[in-house]
């Protein structure tokens, strides 16, 4: 697993519509249903995986242009160095944009959340979790925060064609990590 960056999110609970009981709220990666903190990029503070190297930058970009932080969580990922393209069945190496400075800080205390699976058809930014986006976790076991127990999991399930057809490729699997924000 390679360190990727922060992320400051408002967890947003289980939406009605994603029908599994055994989930209490979102963790996921995307923005879709746990909303990133802001319109981030185009501040251009993030990092070449489009995450933050520190949750300094984070403080720092919220406090110049008045963002509220207050009710964000902050999680930490960290990726598998290889994405999955489901049309040629195959796993490939992945790099950050080597246009922007990448110096991610790992925290000195994480807690594993568990691990998600992403889109990333622009090669980009986060783009969908299929898990919930997709309500996939109806169908593929999660815990209670939508996300899987182990990077096997993950693995097992886009090599058997779990995720193919939920959204456009490829697909990264990232651990989730809950940090708390420094005082």
């Amino acid at each position: 697993m390679i360190p990727v960056g922060y992320m400051a999110k408002r967890v947003s609970i289980r939406p009605d519509w994603l029908k599994s009981e055994r989930i209490v709220d979102v963790y996921s990666v995307s923005g879709c249903i746990s909303n990133v903190f802001a319109d981030y990029i185009k501040y251009w503070k993030h990092n070449g995986f489009w995450f933050f190297d520190s949750p300094a930058i984070i403080r720092e970009l919220a406090k110049e242009n008045s963002i509220d932080l207050n009710g964000t969580r902050l999680f930490y990922y960290e990726a598998y160095p290889e994405e999955f393209d489901a049309e040629k069945n195959a796993w490939m190496r992945f790099e950050p944009e080597a246009s922007l400075e990448t110096q991610v800080e790992v925290p000195f205390q994480k807690v594993l959340e568990g691990y998600d699976v992403v889109t990333f058809s622009t090669g980009t930014t986060a783009e969908c979790s299929p898990l919930s986006c997709n309500n996939l976790a109806t169908e593929i076991e999660t815990n209670s925060h939508c996300l899987l127990t182990s990077l096997e999991q993950a693995r097992q399930l886009l090599n058997t064609g779990k995720f193919k057809n939920s959204e456009p490729g490829p697909y990264r699997i990232f651990a989730v990590y809950s940090v708390e924000w420094d005082r």
